[in-house]
């Protein structure tokens, strides 16, 4: 019965998780620093967005593999899933105009997105594979998890902008709001031992 409301949580935070990433689009008023890079990407290929998340997700998914991190069920999932969310909520939400509505598309795709993340990490099933990248990372050079997660999440960032991703107020507002929204959407939602734990690393 526990792990079937664990898997349960674990696909509706990562189809709640695509479905924020379609909103915050939608606004064009910024990205999280990943998500600015998969549509620099997307910007000089003809795939859609979500099918860049996932092929972005594999891709990273594979340097698990010198770092020695195993992947969960929540992992492979997280690859299959979130894409196929953010490209179907974009074919039935159109794009929208003025800046109220825009403005009200981002901050609900940063609330639900944190609700999102904490409901696929209460899920405990394993990481996305980004996080695990850099949990992985800091396992085999010691360094602090803020520095690994602030390299990595820099360094997609300025590659997605110099592609032509979108940075903008958005970006700020995520940076600031989702750390502080997961952790205090996690108590709430947290069915595997440990859990909590993991945001406060």
């Amino acid at each position: 019965m526990i792990l079937t409301r664990r898997l349960v949580q674990l696909f509706a935070g990562l189809i709640l998780y695509g479905a924020s990433m379609a909103l915050m689009l939608r606004s064009t008023l910024g990205l999280d620093p990943w998500d600015v890079f998969h549509q620099g990407l997307a910007s000089h290929t003809a795939l859609s967005f979500g099918m860049l998340v996932n092929l972005v997700g594999l891709a990273v998914l594979l340097l698990w593999i010198p770092l020695r991190q195993w992947p969960g069920i929540g992992t492979v999932a997280n690859v299959a899933t979130i894409g196929l969310s953010v490209d179907a909520t974009l074919a039935v939400l159109p794009p929208v105009e003025g800046l109220p509505a825009r403005a009200a598309l981002l901050v609900a795709g940063v609330v639900l997105n944190g609700l999102a993340g904490a409901l696929y990490i209460g899920a405990g099933l394993g990481p996305g594979p980004r996080d695990g990248l850099m949990t992985g990372l800091v396992r085999r050079t010691g360094w602090s998890i803020r520095l690994v997660r602030t390299g990595l999440e820099l360094s997609v960032l300025a590659i997605g902008w110099a592609m032509g991703g979108t940075v903008g107020i958005g970006t700020v507002l995520y940076a600031l709001a989702i750390g502080p929204l997961v952790q205090a959407f996690l108590p709430l939602v947290a069915v595997a031992p440990g859990a909590n734990a993991a945001v406060n690393a």
